[in-house]
C-alpha cells in the first residue's frame, strides 16, 4: 500500500494546506468537493500542488509532521522545485 503527504493550496503563494492519506485520488476530490470539514474549506484551499508517495504509514506521519513544522518559504520552494507554476495535479492523476 502506497501513502502520499500532500500540499493543497488556494492559488499561486496563497493559503497552504499539508495533509497525508492513503488514497490520494479521493482525498483531493473529498477537498475539492467540500467535503472536507474545517481549514480547507474555510479557505478554499482545492489546488494539488504537491505530494510524495511513500512506502510505510510511519514514514507518511513523520514526513507529514516535518512538513507542517516547516517554514512556510521552505514549503514555497519545495512546491516550486517540482512544479514551479503551481499547475494543479489532480487532473494529471485522474487522467
Amino acid at each position: 500500500m502506497a501513502y502520499y503527504v500532500y500540499i493543497l493550496a488556494s492559488q499561486k503563494n496563497g493559503t497552504l494546506y499539508v495533509g497525508i492519506t492513503n488514497d490520494l485520488i479521493r482525498r483531493i476530490y473529498e477537498h475539492r468537493e467540500g467535503q472536507v470539514e474545517g481549514f480547507t474549506r474555510r479557505h478554499g484551499v482545492k489546488s494539488l500542488v504537491y505530494f510524495e508517495t511513500l512506502e510505510r504509514a510511519e514514514d507518511a506521519i513523520q514526513r507529514e509532521k516535518t512538513l507542517k513544522r516547516w517554514p512556510r518559504d521552505w514549503k514555497v520552494n519545495q512546491i516550486e522545485r517540482e512544479n514551479p507554476h503551481w499547475q494543479d495535479l489532480f487532473q494529471s492523476l485522474c487522467g
